[in-house]
Order: structure tokens, then C-alpha cells, then sequence
């Protein structure tokens, strides 16, 4: 056996070793997924108390004022914000009774090191869900009194305050309690109280409330002056996070019928027709494309990098947002470096590559390609992304970074995040899974399987159960985009136009 050959046998065993370590931590990071919330249902909560701040607007007391607020609003607001603060209070306690499950596990069984800082880990993230969960009934209740179902809000509260588990909003439920109720007595710090512990609309209902108990008409007035400035943001914020979308939707269906339609009429000269019969010249087989996506992609964000930040004694739970958002951008951005680095020496026995490979023309019409192909993503992955949500029904997780920048008020941290989700992200992706993996698949099948395997490749990529079909339909779109341009430029402004849109709707809800 010459040495060459044992050296292939030798590469191939190890390939298949980590492809299995791979396919196992893949396996179990879908399926604890599966347990985990979507960031769906904050978004839904967030957007709802955009919502019910601008229905405060009052304008200058012009009646088509509140026709327009109506018809863009709805009639019933408040009685659409509580049913939708009782789907995210279902959510939340499924995934709160999934917890309370895994923690009675760990009571009776061995324990390690890693086994307690898992422990810690669910035990801090029940306690977060138990008090979202709290949280939410309390605003539940002061939706029913905004409704005049006074009785109803004070069953609510009760029952969270008679709770046989102690409740974190115990005193302030109890508060909130008091300024409904004709027979407590309102504690002297209650003003103060409101406005460290509740947010938006809802300590503002309860301001408005403790001033008309107190009969206090001075700070009754500059809070109605204050919530008619809030309103106003409130409104502008709707038009960025719904109506341009929405435009972006209509234009995205009209563009998108158009190429149906002159995909029908002229076939194969369509600026659709994906030439199926078209392929990369590749000249090496299947067992590079392994090794690049095991060891260049997967291995090394699931293993090296979390046993080098291990080592570091690199703890993100505990950091604050702002070093949450540079440890995210240094991950991806070692796991870049990495996975380019195991693309180029996997690639180097085949240089010079044949043409078309990796291609960035500069002077081309890839903007268009790239926007074009962004105004057809929205309708697409919306009505997929509705479509999935009745499936899952808030659960299969979501991509974490998505949480994060869904609380990012640092301009620091939000800058971190934009560069990461914006730049870093859909360059790295782009190069690896339609600059590399796509072209690389049509040795083996035509086009149109090498867009669909790539962009499901992409889409479990991102360990979210809940995230592939919406996921898998951006990346089909992704692949026809870079299939038809042949340049990486407009697969990666897609990318980029996708990630920011997402990323400016979580920082408008969020603030």
C-alpha cells in the first residue's frame, strides 16, 4: 500500500468520524429546537404595544383622524391585543412547563460539571420564562380593565397574586390591583413604583389610572401631552415596520407574476429560465464538498470553537449586550476565517479554478439582480413563514441573535449586530453555500436539484426547526439569483437586504 493511498484512507476515516459527530450535534441541536420558543411571538407582543400606542393618537381632534386610525387599527384593538397576549401566554407556558420538566430530571440523575452548568443555565432561563409569563397575565389584566371589565382584571390579578409559587409581579400585581379597586388604599410610592417596573402603553394606562385616583389633573395633562408625542413615534414606526414592507410585498407579487409570465412566453430567453442544462466545470468530486462543509463549516463552528472559548473560560450568559454582541461577531468571524481557509486549501490542487468560479463583477447588473430578488423574497418567505407558524404554533426555536438584537437599544451593540447579520454573514454564506456548493452539485445533478439541496443544506445550517422552510425558500431564491447572474455581488445584496430589513424591524419594535 503506497503512502498516498494510505493517506486518502487514513482522510476518509477521519471525515467519516467527524461527519458522524457532526450529524449527531446537528440531530440534537434540531431537536432540542423543538422545545424551544420562536421569536415570533415577542415580535407579535412588541408590535401589538406599537399598536396600542398609536391608537392614542388623537391628532387635533379631526374625525377622519380616528377614521384613519380605525381602518388602519381595527375597531376592537384591545380585545385583538388581549388575544394576542393570551397566544404568547400559551406559548410561554409550554415552553415553561418543558423547563419545569427538565429540571425535575436533573434532580435525579448524576451530576458532572457540565451536567450542573446546564442545570444553571435551564434553572436561570426557567425563572426568566416564569417571570414573562407572570408579566404577561398582569397585562392581561389591565387590557380587560382598559375594555371596562374591571371584575375580570381583578380575577386575573388575584390569581397571579394567590399564586401557590411565589411571583416575582406579586407586589406590583398587587399594585396595579389597587388603583382599579375602590377599596385599597394606594401606596404613597406608586407613581415611582409604575415607572421602574412597567413599560409603554401599559404603565402609561396605569399612570393614568393612579392620577384620576389621586385626582392629580396637573401630571394627568402632561402625560396625555406625553403619550400624544409617543403616539406620533408610534405611527411613524408602524409605516417602517408594516407599510414598507407591505409596498415592498405588492411590488415583490406584481415583479414576481411579470417573470412568471414572460417565463411562459419566452421559456428558455426569460430572465427566469435557470438554464437547467447549464453547469460549473468542476473538477473535483463529492469527497471535497465534504470535507469543506464537515470540517470547513460545521466542525468547526459545533466543536473547535466552542472548546477554544471553553478554554478562554468564555461565558456569554453572563455578559452584558454589548459584549454578547462582539462575542457573536468574533465567533462568526473566526468561523469565517476558518472555513475559508479549509475552502482554499481544499481547493488548491485544482488552481487555477475554471471560470465562473467565485465570480465578483463589479461593473454588471448584479443590484438589480440582488434587489429585484429581494422584493420577490418578501411575499415568498412571508406566506411560508405564516404557513409554517400555524404548524409550530410558537415553538422550534429561532435564531438567538434574533432575541438579542431584539433588545438592542445600544447604538454599540446595534452596529456589532448590523455588521454581523448585514456583512459578515452573507459574505461568508454566500461564498460557501452559492459560490461553492451549489456550482459544485451540478456535477451531480441538474441546476434545479443543486439550488434545492443547497438552500435545505443552508436552511438546516441553522439549527432551528422552525426556521427551514422559510429559510430553504430564501435560499431557493438566493441560488436563482446567483444561478442567472453568476455573480456572488447580487447573492450577497440579497442576503444583505434580507438580514438588515430583519434586523431594523427588530430595533423599531424593540424601542
Amino acid at each position: 500500500m503506497g503512502e498516498n493511498t494510505f493517506w486518502q484512507i487514513f482522510k476518509r476515516l477521519v471525515l467519516v468520524f467527524l461527519t458522524i459527530l457532526t450529524a449527531v450535534n446537528i440531530a440534537a441541536s434540531l431537536i432540542q429546537s423543538l422545545n424551544q420558543p420562536q421569536v415570533q411571538s415577542r415580535l407579535e407582543l412588541y408590535q401589538t404595544n406599537l399598536i396600542l400606542q398609536a391608537a392614542e393618537f388623537q391628532g387635533d381632534g379631526n374625525t377622519d383622524v380616528a377614521k384613519i386610525r380605525t381602518a388602519l387599527l381595527g375597531e376592537n384593538l384591545y380585545q385583538t391585543a388581549q388575544k394576542q397576549y393570551k397566544q404568547a401566554l400559551q406559548t410561554a407556558q409550554t415552553h415553561q412547563k418543558t423547563l419545569q420538566a427538565r429540571s425535575r430530571e436533573f434532580v435525579n440523575s448524576p451530576k458532572n460539571e457540565a451536567s450542573r452548568e446546564q442545570e444553571q443555565q435551564w434553572r436561570r432561563e426557567l425563572q426568566e420564562t416564569t417571570r414573562f409569563v407572570d408579566e404577561i397575565e398582569l397585562k392581561i389584566g389591565i387590557l380587560q380593565a382598559q375594555q371596562g371589565k374591571t371584575e375580570k382584571a381583578l380575577e386575573t390579578w388575584d390569581n397571579l397574586i394567590e399564586s401557590p409559587q411565589e411571583s416575582a409581579v406579586a407586589p406590583m400585581t398587587a399594585l396595579v390591583r389597587s388603583l382599579w379597586s375602590a377599596s385599597s388604599l394606594v401606596p404613597a410610592n406608586a407613581e415611582e413604583t409604575l415607572m421602574q417596573n412597567l413599560k409603554g402603553w401599559f404603565r402609561d394606562r396605569a399612570l393614568h389610572q393612579l392620577y384620576q385616583v389621586q385626582q392629580n389633573d396637573r401630571s394627568l395633562f402632561t402625560l396625555q401631552a406625553r403619550e400624544q408625542t409617543i403616539a406620533r413615534q408610534a405611527v411613524l414606526k408602524l409605516a417602517i415596520v408594516s407599510i414598507i414592507p407591505t409596498i415592498g410585498g405588492f411590488l415583490g407579487v406584481g415583479l414576481l407574476l411579470f417573470l412568471l409570465i414572460q417565463l411562459a412566453i419566452q421559456k428558455e430567453k426569460s430572465l427566469l429560465a435557470t438554464h437547467h442544462n447549464l453547469t460549473w466545470d468542476t473538477p473535483w468530486d463529492l469527497e471535497v464538498i465534504w470535507q469543506v462543509f464537515i470540517v470547513g463549516f460545521f466542525f468547526i463552528g459545533q466543536f473547535i470553537l466552542p472548546t477554544f472559548f471553553g478554554f478562554l473560560g468564555l461565558e456569554p450568559t453572563g455578559f452584558s449586550l454589548r459584549q454578547k454582541a462582539l462575542f457573536v461577531l468574533s465567533s462568526y468571524l473566526l468561523m469565517a476565517i476558518g472555513g475559508f481557509l479549509v475552502l482554499y486549501f481544499s481547493l488548491k490542487p485544482f488552481f487555477p479554478l475554471p471560470k465562473d468560479w467565485f465570480r465578483f463583477k463589479w461593473l454588471d447588473k448584479w443590484a438589480l439582480w440582488g434587489f429585484g430578488g429581494y422584493l420577490i423574497a418578501i411575499p415568498l418567505v412571508v406566506i411560508v413563514s405564516l404557513v409554517n407558524q400555524q404548524f409550530w404554533q410558537g415553538q422550534g426555536g429561532s435564531n438567538p441573535i434574533l432575541f438579542l438584537a431584539l433588545q438592542a437599544q445600544d447604538t454599540v451593540a446595534l452596529a456589532i449586530f448590523f455588521f454581523t447579520a448585514s456583512i459578515a454573514a452573507p459574505v461568508f454564506e454566500e461564498v460557501i453555500f452559492r459560490g461553492f456548493l451549489l456550482p459544485s452539485l451540478t456535477r451531480y445533478m441538474p441546476l434545479w436539484g443543486a439550488i434545492g439541496v443547497s438552500s435545505l443544506v443552508f436552511a438546516i445550517a441553522h439549527l432551528s426547526f422552525s426556521e427551514v422552510l422559510p429559510l430553504a425558500t430564501l435560499g431557493i431564491i438566493l441560488g436563482i439569483v446567483y444561478a442567472r447572474s453568476r455573480n456572488l455581488l447580487a447573492s450577497i445584496l440579497l442576503h444583505s437586504l434580507w438580514n438588515s430589513g430583519t434586523l431594523l424591524s427588530l430595533f423599531i419594535l424593540g424601542s
